[in-house]
């Protein structure tokens, strides 16, 4: 028998290892929102006495049976610095489908986020918390080299994790392309852009939109800058400033969703 190629063996193991794969989320506003969530396969709930009165009648209708511990003994394997108010979830991450069926156009003109290598989970939690006030059908990032699903990321998120679909693609340029045969308008976030975000926002109230946003920093790399329809900026009141990635996603979702029937 023929051996198999060394990337359909890596690819074989990768979703083995996703599999096998849990994550603890911690603190009271994500762990309620992870047990309200049919979506979520929910393994371990560890808590406090003072956090399962906090929590209610979440915890019985979510069919879970807590693990009741010390406040000083928290059994949790938490990172020491976490702030879980005596409450942690372990889960598998959510699974949310392909990128064809959550980005086909429908219903009207659908907004994504994609991230190029933005790998700090408050950034990514931030956003994620953006892109749901703002209607975006979801945030999409590569698998690797990005803010894995993480008890802060959660955190940040403030619920919308739970809610809010966070795509990972094993190849970011890849699925630029595939949106692109979809009918999307990609539009790369850059100081050096032609135009500004508010002339780029008129002119796509009906249309699929994809904001494209790389890490602080490095900024867009090649492949992804060439992929992106247009490069736009957002101008400061002054002569200096700049925004974080997070707070920039925040102003592009704003500028892109006035109009927009999502």
């Amino acid at each position: 028998m023929a051996q198999k190629p060394k990337w359909v063996v890596a690819k074989e193991q990768d979703r083995r290892a996703a599999a096998r794969e849990t994550v603890w989320l911690f603190g009271l506003h994500a762990v309620r929102d992870a047990l309200q969530n049919p979506m979520r396969d929910r393994l371990r709930l560890v808590l406090t006495k003072n956090a399962a009165d906090r929590l209610g009648e979440v915890v019985p209708a979510s069919g879970m049976t807590p693990e009741i511990v010390d406040p000083r003994k928290f059994s949790a394997p938490l990172d020491p610095g976490s702030v879980h108010q005596g409450a942690a979830l372990e889960v598998r991450p959510l699974d949310w489908g392909k990128l064809d069926d959550l980005a086909r156009p429908g219903g009207g003109a659908p907004l994504l986020v994609l991230l190029d290598r933005v790998t700090d989970p408050h950034n990514a939690g931030a956003i994620l918390r953006s892109a749901e006030v703002f209607g975006a059908r979801a945030v999409i990032a590569p698998t690797r080299h990005s803010a894995p699903e993480t008890g802060a990321l959660a955190k940040t998120a403030s619920g919308a994790l739970e809610r809010q679909p966070y795509l990972r693609v094993g190849n970011l340029g890849d699925a630029m392309e595939r949106l692109k045969g979809l009918g999307y308008t990609l539009v790369g976030l850059d100081g050096d852009g032609t135009e500004t975000l508010s002339q780029a926002a008129s002119a796509l109230t009906a249309t699929p939109t994809a904001i494209v946003l790389g890490a602080e920093g490095p900024g867009l790399r090649d492949r992804t800058r060439a992929l992106c329809d247009n490069i736009v900026r957002i101008d400061p009141a002054g002569p200096f400033g700049s925004l974080n990635v997070s707070n920039a996603a925040a102003v592009a979702l704003y500028a892109l969703q006035d109009g927009r029937d999502a």
